[in-house]
Order: C-alpha cells, then structure tokens, then sequence
C-alpha cells in the first residue's frame, strides 16, 4: 500500500492515475474529506497516523510555503512510528541538506535521510505545466508578462516527475539516491512563447516584468512576504542565468528520455483555446 500525500496536486494526482492502472494500491490523502481519499492533516498527528496506518510506503509531498518543513518532519516522524518501509520526498531543484534561507525542503531532506526508512528524494525542475499561469493572456491576445528576461530552465513535464516517482516507490533499486529531473532542453520564457505561437498559430507577444514590479505584483495578490521573497529569489536567479541545470536522471530511472516543452503544449493546447 502506497499512501500519497498533496494526492490532489499536479504531480500528486498524475502519480495517483499512473499507480492505479498499473494496479498498484494507493491511498489518497488530503486535508478536506473527498469520497475515495482518506482525511490527513500535517497538523494533526492524531489523523496524520490514521492516514498512514497500513501503509509500507509514502510519497511526502507538501504543498510549497514557510511550512513544508514543519510537515515534512511531522510526516517522517508519524512514519517511523507506523513501521513505514520507504519515503520518496519531492524535493525542489537547487535544494540541499545543508539549506539556504528560504529553502522549504531542506530540513524535510534532512529528515528523510535521517529517518533509518528507505528513502529516495525528488528535485524536479519548473513544471512546463506552470505556463497555464498565461491561459487569459493567450485567451485575449495580451503580452505574456516575463519575470526572468533571457535566462533560461528545463522546464519539466509534470507526468514524467510523475512517472519517476512511481517507479521508485515501488522498486529498491533506488533506494538512497538524489535525483535531479529536468526537461531535455534549455528554455527561456521568449523560447517557450515562440514554441506556443508555433503550436498555436499564434503571434503572441511577451512583455519584460523587472524583479521590482514583479515584486509589487506578488505582494499585491496578499502573498506571505516570506513566499514574495522566494518568488523573487527564483525569478532572479534565472534571470542571472544561474539555473541552466540539465540532467538525463529521468532516462536514467524512466530508460526514456524526458519529454519535451512542445510535447507538452501539443498536449494539452486545448487548454489554451478561447471557446
């Protein structure tokens, strides 16, 4: 029994659909009662154990903000007790044991590697499904604002996180590993729109955001001013072309190489469509 936590996120919810069809026995856990999840709380060790009661194996995944590391540790700890076999964390590219200020998943890290559990840890890249951020630009034919200049990513396709993550729950093979997965190429936010215009048949437009505005524009959505600063830390280290990270970890656990930004866009370009 494999017990998923963030089960209805982007890569919680894929990895769910993967395991099932593969007949995998999965349990879904999320804070709000949902009819076929169970009922788990980070925050409440009472219905944290009840969720991980029976459960060999545990996906951690919490959603991003100042309280990752909070619920990482508590979910290791309730795993112990419940004689848990193997942790597979998603972790976030960049991040170490050692940590930064601001680095959510450091502690969370340290924790899974000091568990005595099996273990493997997750460090994908950006989502290529993050673009859906410019659904009502592309919809009214406005600029697609960009926060990181020229700088450039490798973007990742969700289901293939996905797809690693639900190979190494199930198999010891990777017990012990650290796996960075990026997409197969270097994009920057003028790359990926030049991409979409060509899918699309499109001439749509990108707009520089500088890193002040940006800022104004986070702290003008309500945001934590410690999720501002990490925003912004993030923009500007692309921008600086300080995350030019490639890796072929996901060939390596997947033998198939990860696929690309425009496979996931001609996938899902429906999303995209104005009717």
């Amino acid at each position: 029994m494999i017990l998923i936590t963030g089960a209805t996120g982007t890569v919680g919810s894929e990895l769910s659909r993967q395991l099932i069809a593969s007949g995998i026995p999965v349990r879904r856990m999320t804070r709000k009662a949902l009819p076929d999840f169970v009922q788990g709380d980070f925050e409440d060790p009472v219905s944290l154990r009840k969720a991980i009661d029976g459960a060999d194996t545990i996906f951690l995944l919490s959603a991003p903000g100042p309280w990752v590391p909070d619920h990482d540790r508590a979910l290791v700890a309730a795993a112990i007790d419940a004689g848990v076999h193997r942790i597979v964390k998603l972790s976030a590219i960049g991040s170490t044991d050692q940590g930064m200020p601001g680095n959510w998943h450091a502690a969370g890290e340290r924790a899974v590697r000091e568990s005595g559990l099996a273990w493997t840890i997750l460090r994908p890249t950006g989502f290529a499904s993050n673009v859906l951020r410019w659904l009502p630009a592309v919809r009214t034919g406005q600029p697609i604002p960009n926060q990181t200049g020229d700088g450039q990513h490798a973007f990742i396709d969700p289901a293939d996180v996905a797809a690693v993550a639900a190979e190494v729950l199930v198999s010891g093979a990777h017990d012990g590993r650290v796996y960075t997965l990026t997409g197969p190429a270097l994009l920057s936010v003028p790359d990926q729109v030049a991409v979409m215009s060509d899918v699309f048949g499109l001439a749509l437009r990108v707009v520089d955001v500088p890193l002040e505005v940006y800022a104004e524009q986070l702290r003008a959505a309500d945001l934590d001013e410690t999720v501002v600063s990490v925003a912004l830390r993030g923009a500007a280290l692309i921008r600086s072309g300080g995350e030019r990270t490639l890796t072929n970890d996901v060939e390596q656990v997947l033998g198939r190489p990860a696929r690309t930004f425009r496979q996931w866009i001609e996938t899902h370009r429906t999303l995209f469509s104005s009717t």
